[in-house]
């Protein structure tokens, strides 16, 4: 059963496509990993699906509801797609347990005690839960990408967009990440990622989605993609990054 259908979707800045008619239908329940070269598209549809970007052309459809066309409320959108961004975007003069709980207050209209009994849980699993109080501004990266990835888990989302959310970290905390996101995956959430973290997509994906030149150029499953593409440009991207 889809929960997300992509037609067509083109995307312009200027006088630069950056898509040209993509179509993705993202079955409930599954892991999609977006790969291919900087600039490709891929952070670009990301953002498109959560109409952080507006496309120019072409239809979204989200459960069944055109999110384009039709009459949406957006934060009620968001609070149902989440993203967690590659450079964090927590509100650095909040604590860890504040920007958690922001959202399901303002958003869902949880109160105070509600919104931080489900934030704990959420900082609890993914190690965070002593650090509830503590200012953003004292965390390493990989802990605000954890607590980024928290706060997203706290508005109960049906789907996580997640736009390469290592590539701004220390090495040396990347596989924590990885961990949550490894842990989040198990658990049956519908995952759209880009990543530069190879050996992570195959492990996690269901499908891999190649992309070049603002376009879907191959789809397979992981194994697949990983083992055997039968693509030319796939076959000599992965050549270059494994």
């Amino acid at each position: 059963m889809s929960i997300l259908n992509l037609s067509n979707i083109h995307k312009s800045f200027g006088q630069n496509e950056v898509l040209k008619g993509i179509d993705l239908s993202i079955a409930e329940g599954e892991v999609v990993t977006l790969i291919g070269s900087s600039g490709s598209g891929k952070s670009t549809l990301l953002r498109c699906v959560n109409l952080l970007e507006q496309p120019n052309n072409g239809t979204i459809e989200f459960e069944g509801q055109d999110i384009i066309g039709g009459d949406i409320d957006i934060d009620q959108f968001r609070s149902r797609l989440g993203m967690v961004f590659q450079h964090f975007n927590l509100f650095e003069n909040m604590t860890t347990l504040e920007n958690c709980i922001l959202a399901p207050v303002k958003v869902l209209g949880l109160s105070k005690e509600e919104a931080t009994k489900i934030a704990m849980t959420h900082l609890e699993k993914v190690g965070l839960s002593g650090f509830a109080h503590a200012k953003v501004t004292s965390l390493s990266g990989g802990q605000k990408q954890r607590v980024a990835i928290a706060r997203a888990l706290c508005m109960n989302p049906k789907v996580l967009l997640f736009d390469e959310p290592t590539s701004a970290l220390d090495p040396e905390v990347v596989g924590d990440v990885l961990d949550v996101m490894r842990s989040i995956a198990d658990s049956g959430m519908t995952m759209v990622i880009v990543t530069h973290e190879m050996a992570f997509a195959r492990e996690v994906s269901d499908r891999v989605v190649y992309m070049k030149d603002g376009q879907i150029e191959y789809i397979a499953d992981s194994e697949t993609m990983f083992t055997n593409p039968d693509n030319e440009h796939a076959q000599n991207f992965l050549r270059r990054v494994l």
